[in-house]
């Protein structure tokens, strides 16, 4: 199941049942979990750690150097977790000092090709990457969201749960979670509500964020007397307290 043309550099550790295909390139101090697929002519370098069952196509480049001026080949790491698909050509960095040190990508992703995530960025679990979409660095992306194809999320943004971006949606602030959004600069077009009926939430869980929306949105309050209305209403349902909290904590300031 490994290639007898592909390199693997000693000191790397591989999982059981893990294929590795033609010309792929293996590096020293990278880990690979059981039943992982690498295609061929992948480069899996740096302090690397690759959980179980995930499936990495040709030419990705998983593990290299960060983009970064501050980097100075200290060594800083990328964690995957299981279950992810890494398409062709994308291009995953670890961390940089300055970052924490820790690029890391949780379980059920899926990054189509061309999707890029830079050093100290923190993924949750099934987040949908379509083609070309790419963060920046110190990027945090909450559960379940869906990157329309060539979005872009500049530096240290924070993007919530269940979030969903049109095609070529560029942010510059933190997006709320259970939104949708859209545009260069992205702005805000309402809850996601196919993405929330998709998952499970009742009609009485979506009216209610509908409404904390109306509030910061459409009410034509000052942002921190909407963020005061939207607690009240945070009292009796957990997804507006969450959505409430990001809110509070949001240090970019919140597409509007």
């Amino acid at each position: 199941m490994i290639s007898p043309h592909a390199i693997i550099e000693e000191g790397a550790v591989i999982g059981k049942d893990v294929s590795i295909g033609h010309f792929s390139i293996i590096g020293k101090d990278v880990k690979i979990g059981d039943g992982t697929k690498v295609g061929p002519h992948v480069t899996v370098t740096g302090h690397t750690s690759i959980g179980k069952n995930n499936q990495i196509f040709q030419y990705a480049s998983v593990g290299e150097a960060p983009q970064s001026t501050s980097y100075r080949n200290e060594p800083t790491e990328l964690r995957i977790g299981d279950n992810n698909i890494i398409r062709e050509c994308c291009t995953l960095h670890t961390g940089t000092v300055d970052g924490g040190g820790v690029t890391k990508i949780g379980d059920d992703n899926f990054l189509m090709a061309y999707v890029h995530i830079a050093h100290d960025c923190f993924l949750g679990n099934k987040i949908i990457f379509a083609n070309g979409s790419s963060l920046a660095g110190h990027v945090i992306v909450d559960d379940h969201v869906i990157f329309g194809g060539f979005t872009l999320i500049h530096q240290f943004c924070k993007i919530g749960a269940h979030v969903m971006t049109g095609i070529g949606a560029v942010s510059f602030k933190d997006i709320p979670p259970y939104l949708k959004v859209a545009g260069n600069t992205a702005r805000p077009y309402g809850i996601n509500v196919k993405g929330l009926q998709r998952r499970g939430f009742d009609e009485v869980a979506i009216s209610a964020l509908k409404q904390a929306y109306r509030t910061l949105y459409r009410s034509q309050l000052s942002f921190m007397d909407a963020i005061g209305e939207i607690k009240k209403l945070a009292d009796d349902d957990s997804n507006v307290k969450k959505f409430a909290d990001f809110l509070v904590n949001s240090e970019r300031g919140v597409v509007r």
